[in-house]
């Protein structure tokens, strides 16, 4: 039976357990113990070995066997209780505390989140010392979260003044949030009343925001589906064609794409879909000598345009 890569997951870290408890196990009697062949088994061995607590080095897991039996070396030594090291704990530390002034954050959670953080402060000692010198402060994005979050929980529209980096403009309008996710940034997922459809907005993006007295009601839609990213182009959205030097290859690795031709100076000749054209102009504008939109031919001279009037700008 075929299996995926969080079955394999979750039977690995069951198969740690076992040996920890079975030295010299044999081969065959643990196959059948997780009902795999031993071809399987053997391959989730090979993968063991690099896995561990850290890559500090001595904290991988020492599994190995001779073809018949299993021997878990250095269990006793991966079992101890996990030390942090003096930049894992500042990290740690400075990240806890920014999270804890998030407006949004419930109380409970955030008098929770302290607890543990006290904690760890206590744990780290000295380490923590470093954490005490540095900190994180979330701007306006955490402020428009607060709103967003209260206007959902009382179902209430919102007006907001927002900024379409496709447009260069900003724009004013009223809408039914629905829910807030992350990926990478804040959004709100909302039915917007000035185009009567669906809209997904940037918290960092909201310029200025107001809770209305208004009721929300949006119409009963399903969530987007987000297991594929934020940016799902359909197949009939409009073709752009992106060609990048070697330095512009990351373009392939942040943008969904067709097609990737790699080009004989090293570079990418780059092949999308997406809804708004438009959008990619800052994508060719922060490319620069990296890159430049080949197609649509339109799309290629509003890029050009947008370059030549960033340089006049500097110019003057």
């Amino acid at each position: 039976m075929a299996t995926n890569a969080i079955d394999q997951t979750r039977r690995m870290l069951s198969l740690v357990t076992y040996l920890r408890d079975r030295p010299g196990a044999r081969v065959e009697d643990v196959a059948r113990a997780f009902g795999i062949s031993v071809d399987e088994l053997i391959g989730d061995l090979d993968v063991l070995p690099m896995c561990g607590t850290s890559f500090r080095g001595g904290d991988l897991l020492e599994i190995d066997t001779d073809g018949e039996r299993i021997w878990w070396r250095n269990a006793d030594d991966v079992a101890e209780p996990l030390r942090i090291a003096a930049d894992e704990a500042t990290a740690l530390l400075v990240a806890a505390r920014a999270v804890a002034t998030l407006p949004g954050l419930r109380e409970s959670d955030r008098e929770a989140l302290l607890r543990a953080t006290a904690k760890l402060e206590a744990a780290a000692g000295e380490s923590a010392g470093a954490s005490a010198r540095l900190s994180v402060t979330f701007e306006s994005e955490g402020g428009v979260f607060a709103d967003v979050d209260r206007a959902i929980a009382e179902r209430r529209r919102v007006w907001l003044r927002y900024y379409s980096p496709a447009r260069d403009e900003l724009t004013e309008r009223e809408i039914d949030p629905i829910r807030l996710f992350a990926v990478g940034h804040t959004y709100v997922e909302a039915w917007c009343r000035r185009s009567e459809a669906r809209r997904t907005f940037r918290l960092d993006r909201v310029a200025e925001i107001r809770l209305l007295d208004e009721s929300a009601d949006p119409p009963p839609i399903t969530p987007r589906d987000l297991s594929e990213g934020l940016v799902q182009p359909a197949p009939d959205d409009p073709e752009v064609v992106v060609e990048v030097s070697p330095g512009g290859r990351w373009v392939a690795e942040y943008y969904p794409h067709d097609s990737a031709e790699e080009l004989p100076d090293g570079g990418l000749r780059i092949t999308l879909r997406t809804p708004d054209p438009a959008s990619l102009r800052r994508l060719a504008l922060r490319l620069g000598r990296d890159g430049r939109i080949t197609a649509p031919r339109e799309l290629a001279e509003s890029a050009r345009e947008a370059a030549r009037a960033a340089l006049a700008a500097y110019g003057e």
